[in-house]
């Protein structure tokens, strides 16, 4: 059997190789004029990787401890965690809605088009976008935070 502190030194490092992926991923957004389908798969590529390196170790191996595991830090943790997800649903509510509204429009084909005047709710989705996923970026750096300290306290400093 696998010992637990590498187990969980795989999942922190799963975790911590997921920020570069959702950090390009954003910027790919950010950087773009204007948003092309081309460039929308090319940004959603980039985050589904972080997304996945960042959940599939949260399902496999943190929810099934949390229990196990209850303390000041470890609630701290889950609680980042469970609300950087919390944004991150708050932010697809407005993607869904840009997405649909866009796709309707035409407006990643035909890059002319003013993302403003496509629907009178556009600004609203928008800024629900934006504030979801600073939100989630924010909360998952502090999530990450406390779980690299509950790694090196409970896994690495017991193996000196």
């Amino acid at each position: 059997m696998v010992d637990e502190s590498v187990i969980a030194a795989v999942a922190g490092l799963s975790v911590t190789a997921s920020f570069p992926f959702l950090l390009y991923g954003a910027w790919i957004m950010i950087d773009a004029e204007t948003v092309s389908w081309n460039v929308l798969m090319r940004h959603l590529r980039y985050i589904v990787v972080g997304l996945v390196l960042t959940t599939v170790p949260i399902v496999t191996w943190m929810v099934p401890r949390v229990l196990d595991q209850v303390s000041g830090m470890a609630i701290l943790h889950a609680f980042f965690g469970v609300q950087a997800y919390a944004l991150l649903a708050f932010a697809l509510t407005g993607i869904v809605r840009i997405f649909q509204a866009k796709r309707n429009a035409d407006a990643y084909e035909d890059l002319d088009v003013d993302i403003d005047e496509i629907h009178e709710d556009m600004g609203h989705w928008r800024k629900r976008l934006r504030a979801g996923v600073a939100g989630f970026m924010i909360l998952w750096l502090c999530a990450w935070v406390t779980g690299i300290y509950r790694l090196v306290t409970l896994h690495l400093v017991s193996m000196f």
